[in-house]
């Protein structure tokens, strides 16, 4: 990879700026459905992302053929791309300056995901499945979509960085429906880098059995009605709250308006950092660095190092995501925040693991409140295209009477803006959990892997339907 790398950005000596971005991805898929496999994808997928500036324009071309000639022609082709945008560009792009990098790191495995066949995965799966029904709950469905990948990267820039990484992911996503009385359903999603053995650590036989078990006692009709209460949030709730409200409106390409037609907008500005968004206990923050996290890199597709971002610090705004670009156009630095889920795809400004640091209050002082209730899980989730309006319904969610949580309510449904809710927070737990996901974001989309959540927290006075 080096070799062909520093081949490639020697090819385009005369470019204000390049970079070569080299990737080999191996991995495998299977998707179950009650019982049945419906798929099974292998991949091997290898090549290069070359981007350079020319008169302040930016030209991005994709190869996967690595003779000479197409890698000739790749830098060729993205040279006449920036050329051309240098025409009609009318503020010419700038990148803010870095300190070049050299280093390599790997993502270690205590079972390598490579030594484990497809025919051992399909096993572990139909055998979770197998659990799923010795309940003898009604499950109309139950699917899973298990996937692995190693992620072999090489990233070399004109200005002396070279980088080499090697991340293994393993992920699962589970969709389970019950019916009683209603049919329920829980989606929920499991990864981390690293190998095999966090397969067995989701400990999914206990932990889904349980979730169906809960599916099938949630009451039939709605006993809320709209009134100003106490909200506990678990940290799924916090996590995804954390994510969309926080984390998109904080991109500073989303911020200066790049994906205003296709994921929306921001309710930030320019001069929104250093002004209060929620009460001085929150700390919110995105953080690549945790180890074997969904989200882990150690350095970003811009050859960036990799640190804990403090988006909102205690209730003040406090900085945004940026990439190189963004970084110069806001006088800042780049905070390692350029991602790209594949060699054929543009690196953009993107999360990573977006959470809320821990606090000081047990769970039990938390739910010390004389009525409220308590959102373990949410079926639902809804926000505008400024991240400003927002909606979450529950699907576990439990009534709080005098300190002591009491029969499960059904879906009850959080609507607020984002400045009031991060203001109304009055107590945020010791405890810490991270969920996963796919980010979506882009066009092309790119789906990319993420993390989010937090310690529980309350909300205080706030309207639930």
């Amino acid at each position: 990879m080096n070799d062909i790398a520093e081949k490639v950005v020697s090819m385009a000596s005369g470019c204000e700026y390049a970079d070569v971005r080299i990737e080999n991805v191996t991995g495998d898929s299977i998707i179950l459905k009650n019982g049945d496999p419906i798929t099974v994808g292998v991949t091997r997928n290898t090549g290069m992302c070359v981007r350079v500036v020319v008169k302040g324009s930016l030209g991005i071309s994709f190869t996967n053929d690595f003779s000479n000639k197409a890698m000739k022609e790749a830098v060729d082709r993205a040279i006449k791309l920036a050329k051309s945008s240098a025409k009609i560009v009318k503020n010419p792009l700038r990148m803010s300056k870095e300190t070049p990098v050299k280093d390599k790191f790997y993502v270690s495995e205590e079972k390598k995901l490579s030594n484990v066949t497809i025919e051992e995965k399909m096993e572990e799966l139909v055998s979770l499945d197998k659990v799923l029904v010795s309940t003898n709950l009604n499950f109309p469905t139950r699917f899973f979509d298990l996937s692995t990948e190693c992620r072999e990267k090489y990233y070399c820039n004109s200005e002396g960085s070279r980088i080499y990484s090697y991340v293994p992911r393993v992920s699962l996503f589970c969709l389970v429906a019950v019916k009683s009385t209603d049919v329920e359903q829980r989606m929920e999603h499991f990864g981390n880098t690293g190998g095999w053995e966090f397969f067995r650590k989701w400990d999914l036989d206990n932990k889904l059995v349980e979730e169906a078990k809960i599916l099938a006692k949630i009451p039939s009709m709605p006993s809320m009605k709209k009134e100003r209460m106490n909200i506990v949030l678990s940290p799924e709730l916090v996590g995804i709250a954390s994510h969309e409200s926080c984390g998109h409106p904080y991109e500073a390409d989303r911020i200066l308006g790049r994906e205003a037609a296709n994921a929306g907008g921001s309710f930030v500005t320019k001069k929104s950092i250093g002004t209060r968004i929620g009460s001085n206990i929150v700390n919110l923050v995105d953080d690549p660095t945790v180890k074997n996290s969904f989200g882990f890199y150690l350095y970003d597709d811009e050859g960036v190092k990799a640190r804990k971002r403090y988006l909102i610090k205690n209730g003040m705004i406090n900085e945004l995501l940026q990439n190189r670009e963004t970084a110069a156009e806001f006088g800042t630095k780049s905070n390692a925040s350029s991602r790209a889920n594949s060699w054929a795809a543009e690196p953009i400004v993107r999360m990573a693991n977006t959470f809320v640091e821990p606090g000081d209050h047990t769970f039990d002082e938390i739910i010390d409140v004389k009525k409220g209730v308590y959102i373990k899980s949410y079926m639902e989730w809804n926000i505008d295209d400024k991240r400003f309006n927002q909606r979450y319904v529950g699907l576990e969610a439990y009534e709080i009477k005098n300190g002591s949580l009491e029969g499960l309510v059904k879906r009850p449904a959080l609507e607020i803006t984002t400045p009031a809710f991060w203001s109304a927070v009055d107590a945020v737990g010791k405890d810490f959990e991270l969920t996963v996901g796919n980010c979506g974001k882009g066009e092309p989309m790119q789906g990319i892997p993420v993390g989010f959540g937090g310690p529980h927290i309350r909300l205080r006075n706030v309207m639930l339907g």
